[in-house]
């Protein structure tokens, strides 16, 4: 059986350098878990819908994340924590919506300042809805953007002893 990543983009603008490091970063799972990559979930495009608890459109993305095997949740820094967005599209989930499902959290931040972010605000979101959090949070520098490669393979290098080989 294959196993699935999703990928969720809590970007408020659409095609953003946060959803580039997410699909990147699930691109480098992928390749080291042998999972496939389910299209990305961009929340900027369902924004006249986030409140809308009768949405069938939201309804099919929160399937989507909930039935992955591996999630990369992906934020930009706002505030130091994570955006309205992503908190308002999470929201849908019961207590124990993601159960089952290893996530990895993914903050772009502007300052260092904001390192520790991704573990101390969207990682507790994670835990809470049931999912499971084995590896660090990457809080990737938005100034090192051309350095994504380099720095998503350290990541990954660190990491990859807690992400599961499925595929």
């Amino acid at each position: 059986m294959t196993t699935r990543i999703a990928v969720v983009v809590g970007n408020p603008s659409p095609n953003s350098r946060t959803r580039q490091v997410a699909e990147d970063l699930a691109a480098k799972i992928a390749e080291h878990t042998g999972s496939e990559i389910d299209e990305t979930i961009e929340l900027a495009e369902v924004t006249n819908e986030i409140f809308e608890w009768k949405s069938d459109r939201l309804d099919t993305l929160t399937e989507r994340l909930a039935t992955a095997d591996f999630a990369v949740i992906a934020t930009p820094t706002y505030k130091a924590s994570y955006t309205g967005l992503l908190k308002a599209f999470l929201d849908r989930y019961d207590a124990n919506g993601l159960h089952g499902l290893i996530a990895i959290p993914v903050f772009t931040i502007g300052s260092p300042a904001h390192t520790l972010a991704v573990e101390t605000t969207l990682r507790p979101l994670l835990v809470e809805l049931g999912a499971s959090v084995p590896t660090k949070g990457l809080a990737f520098p938005t100034a090192k953007f051309d350095d994504r490669a380099t720095i998503l393979d350290d990541w990954l290098e660190s990491e990859k002893a807690y992400l599961p080989q499925g595929g």
